[in-house]
């Protein structure tokens, strides 16, 4: 299963048998405002209340606005008495469940075979092929070594080759809009991103005084 773990610190940490399990977890920050787009990706979303579980609510509330995704929350015993069927989780964890435990819990979450969809198709555009469904991306063949946000970020770049988009904009589609960092965040990813690109760099381009772009100079001479 994708799933993606909302926490401050390693999983592991939180919940030691999920890292006996052959799932592939995804980590961002408690605080993340995670947009419908990215939560359609994982097959379950995890929030972490061990270690503070009022944020663990603020957060499992700000995902029952429109995220379908399953929600888990995993908190101590202590705090079991401040869960309510308003934090809209789907399932409980302890910090102590077996693997055994999490993966039966897991299974319980999945829709029925009658709801599943067929896997996003892959994005493909100057030599870059993405796929979704497993958090791939590759250059004329080669594999590309990207953090979560970098994926991202290429992702979107790659789906719409040609056009520009502002930094603010980036912000809004990639970050989410409840991200509270500047502009110069999109900038340092644009420049990592160009880095793994290699001599492929140039596939994002600069437009200067707007933003960003992707393969303008190749659909532009189709």
């Amino acid at each position: 299963m994708q799933l993606l773990c909302l926490t401050d610190r390693d999983p592991a940490d939180s919940l030691p048998g999920l890292d006996l399990l052959p799932h592939d977890v995804r980590t961002s920050p408690l605080s993340l405002r995670v947009p419908e787009t990215m939560a359609a990706r994982f097959d379950a979303i995890l929030v972490d209340g061990t270690l503070d579980a009022r944020r663990a609510r603020s957060a499992c509330l700000a995902l029952a606005e429109g995220v379908d995704t399953p929600r888990v929350v995993l908190l101590p015993e202590l705090a079991l008495a401040a869960l309510t069927r308003e934090w809209g989780v789907s399932e409980l964890l302890l910090p102590t469940a077996s693997p055994a435990e999490i993966e039966l819990r897991l299974r319980l979450l999945g829709r029925p075979a009658s709801a599943a969809t067929a896997p996003p198709p892959a994005v493909q555009a100057a030599g870059v092929v993405i796929h979704e469904s497993n958090f791939t991306a590759r250059l004329f063949g080669r594999p590309l070594d990207l953090t979560y946000k970098e994926f991202e970020l290429l992702h979107f770049l790659a789906g719409h080759p040609g056009r520009v988009f502002t930094r603010e904009q980036l912000l809004s589609e990639v970050w989410g809009t409840d991200y509270f960092g500047g502009t110069r965040t999109v900038d340092v990813h644009v420049r990592r991103l160009r880095a793994k690109l290699g001599e492929h760099e140039g596939l994002i381009s600069t437009v200067r005084g707007v933003g960003y772009g992707f393969a303008r100079a190749r659909v532009e001479e189709e």
